[in-house]
């Protein structure tokens, strides 16, 4: 399975953490970071990762709620059916730094998983693969 996963270059660190941890529940996770070369048409190279993508994780935090172009990839999963039940929204943090008023009135209409405790990161990760899994029609 393809996993498309949208978050602000502000947060790579985390999201790097992530795309390794679900790359163990054998999911192929396309990063901007690692998939966009030097000299790549970005908008094209995104264009297509999220057309060949079963599924989207957005990482919700402080910078990914003002980034612009996690807007536009949370809008395109939105008004794409094919992503319908396919959108996984992940709380990066805890509730006083993403607090739930600051989230997309949309996004808090969509089931969340929150990654606060370091000590659970295994477990939250392992959520966010059965998420990813129980809202997946293969294609």
């Amino acid at each position: 399975m393809k996993v498309f996963l949208s978050y602000s270059h502000k947060d790579s660190e985390i999201a790097e953490k992530i795309a390794k941890e679900l790359s163990k529940f054998d999911l192929v996770v396309w990063n901007a970071e690692t998939e966009i070369l030097p000299g790549d048409n970005w908008a094209e190279k995104v264009s297509n990762a999220l057309k060949d993508s079963d599924a989207m994780v957005v990482l919700i935090t402080p910078d990914s709620l003002e980034s612009r172009t996690v807007q536009r990839e949370i809008e395109y999963a939105l008004g794409n059916k094919s992503y319908d039940n396919r959108l996984i929204p992940v709380l990066v943090g805890s509730e006083e730094s993403v607090p739930e008023k600051s989230i997309p009135w949309i996004l808090q209409k969509l089931q969340t998983i929150r990654l606060s405790k370091s000590d659970q990161f295994n477990i939250q990760v392992n959520q966010i693969n059965n998420a990813i899994r129980g809202n997946i029609k293969i294609k």
